[in-house]
């Protein structure tokens, strides 16, 4: 059944909302205001700037500047490669009929972008002008695919008070992460900037809309996770006291709470959180049914408010019982320790977690989750922090303004608030619903400029197994092939472009998949592009 909003899922009493949301500080001072929608916070594509212009203002003593600094760098590349592409492709528009344009057109998009098309692309004649739609969709997918080769050093998130923060989660009971959250572009962000959880610990991360995930698909994944224990001993034995933790993200909007929450779910977070909710419950009950020996995993429902990036964290009680008007709402939390000391703060943030856990801080039974908890708080607590430093606290994109559609294996190289809509999928039978809101999605935002909705297949393949990649590459034909058929109007219309590419594993480079040689990555000695 669907949790309608404020009712509890699962056994054991419900701990008051009033005692974990706009708790007042030690010192008297209740929650700030968040700034007005009418506000002009900075814009997204300078982050790096402002987050120098402000690093001495004083901040939260839990705030994490160095990371953020290497997070607003990255966001900043990413923001400005792809703020090029319109201004630079009308220009171009503009100049079509001019002698020499396909040459000069050319040219000058591997000057910008750094992509090699061929002058076919740039055809025009005044009775078959320039397919600038079409165009517009190769520049992003290229970019998109530069990106990924332009490597991001992830390690920020490595060390967590001086101590590894894998070591640390292993050492709290947990020895993988299977994180899953909406499709929706405005998570893109969701391990590196509003998690800040270590790439190394992270098992899967696979988006689905609604984060409506594959309950057979996340036991193959904790069934391959705890065979390579039993037989490699990674990333810990088989005996080992701890277990695998699926991690459930949903979202909703604080200021705009009925039209930018989740599309999947009609932006009603109760029911969000609720079906979130029980789709966890039947991944842990289908570990134990399916499994002798008292096989259990872990669940963590996490909800993220896509206009601040602050989480609310649903904390498990002493029976791991997890409740959806039950959690920890991190953004209160913000402001209840602001004023403290670094040590009080965190202290702040154990009594709220084991409070809401309805148990004392030194509770042994639930010390692990609770433990773990309070880290996603803190680390959440400096996203907050540099999202105030950034855009004055709140997003001025606070609907959708994605520009392509990933389908098939998630990217995590390229992570930027509202960049991609990631529709996870195997067959494009499995992934019609999350491809179809990612297409209602972007549609909406292309069509009225007369733009076509890229969408990139990207599937991977390990280069250790024979045959993988020719494997991977039959795949990712059938699907791309398969998304056409589906949307066989949009793509006869010129309105949604199709690409596929493979790539080996984390491999920051990716191959096309013909007809795709258009959007090779680009490699620095001048890969040939194809029409």
């Amino acid at each position: 059944m669907i949790a309608p909003a404020n009712r509890r899922v699962g056994r054991g009493a419900a701990a008051p909302v009033s005692r974990l949301v706009g708790l007042r500080s030690p010192l008297g001072a209740g929650p700030r205001p968040l700034p007005s929608p009418s506000s002009a916070p900075a814009p997204m594509h300078a982050p790096a700037a402002m987050l120098s212009q402000r690093s001495s203002a004083a901040g939260h003593p839990l705030a994490d500047p160095a990371a953020s600094r290497v997070l607003a760098a990255r966001a900043a590349e990413i923001a400005a490669a792809f703020a090029r592409i319109e201004p630079t492709l009308q220009d171009l528009a503009a100049r079509q009929f001019e002698p020499g344009f396909a040459a000069m057109a050319a040219a000058r998009v591997q000057q910008e972008f750094g992509l090699r098309l061929p002058a076919e692309a740039f055809a025009a004649t005044w009775s078959a002008p320039l397919d600038a739609r079409r165009l517009y969709a190769r520049v992003v997918i290229g970019t998109f695919c530069r990106l990924i080769e332009s490597t991001f050093d992830r390690s920020h998130a490595t060390l967590s008070e001086g101590e590894p923060a894998e070591e640390l989660i292993r050492r709290w009971g947990f020895h993988a992460i299977d994180v899953t959250p909406c499709a929706d572009g405005r998570l893109s962000g969701v391990v590196d900037y509003i998690l800040r959880i270590p790439p190394s610990v992270i098992a899967y991360r696979k988006s689905y809309a609604g984060a409506m995930f594959d309950v057979e698909e996340s036991l193959r994944h904790w069934e391959t996770v705890e065979l390579r224990r039993f037989r490699e001993g990674r990333p810990n034995a088989a005996d080992a006291p701890t277990r695998y933790l699926k991690l459930g993200v949903y979202h909703y909007s604080s200021i705009e709470p009925r039209r930018e929450g989740c599309a999947a779910h009609g932006s009603d977070d109760g029911r969000a959180a609720g079906s979130l909710l029980e789709r966890l419950q039947q991944l842990e009950q289908a570990v134990e049914h399916s499994h002798c020996c008292g096989a259990r995993i872990a669940s963590l429902l996490i909800g993220v408010d896509t206009d601040t990036d602050a989480i609310r964290v649903h904390v498990p009680d002493a029976a791991g019982t997890i409740a959806t008007d039950r959690f920890v709402d991190n953004l209160a939390l913000y402001e209840r320790t602001r004023e403290l000391g670094r040590e009080q703060a965190k202290a702040a943030i154990r009594s709220a977690v084991a409070t809401c856990a309805g148990v004392a801080d030194d509770d042994a039974v639930t010390e692990g989750m609770r433990w773990f908890c309070g880290y996603l708080l803190k680390n959440n607590i400096a996203q907050i922090d540099a999202v105030r430093a950034w855009h004055g606290g709140t997003y001025t994109d606070r609907g959708h303004t994605e520009r392509l559609i990933i389908v098939g294996d998630a990217v995590d190289d390229v992570q930027l608030r509202n960049l991609a809509f990631q529709a996870q999928m195997e067959t494009a039978e499995e992934g019609s619903v999350d491809l179809d809101i990612g297409l209602h999605i972007l549609r909406g935002l292309n069509e009225p400029r007369s733009l076509a909705v890229p969408v990139l297949v990207h599937l991977r393949y390990d280069p250790r197994i024979p045959g993988a990649r020719e494997r991977a590459e039959g795949r990712a034909r059938r699907l791309q092939r398969a998304i056409e058929a589906r949307h066989a109007a949009g793509v006869a219309a010129g309105a949604i472009v199709v690409r596929a590419a493979v790539r080996a594993g984390d491999a920051a480079h990716l191959d096309p998949v013909e007809p795709l040689a258009d959007v090779r990555a680009f490699d620095g000695a001048g890969a040939e592009a194809h029409p």
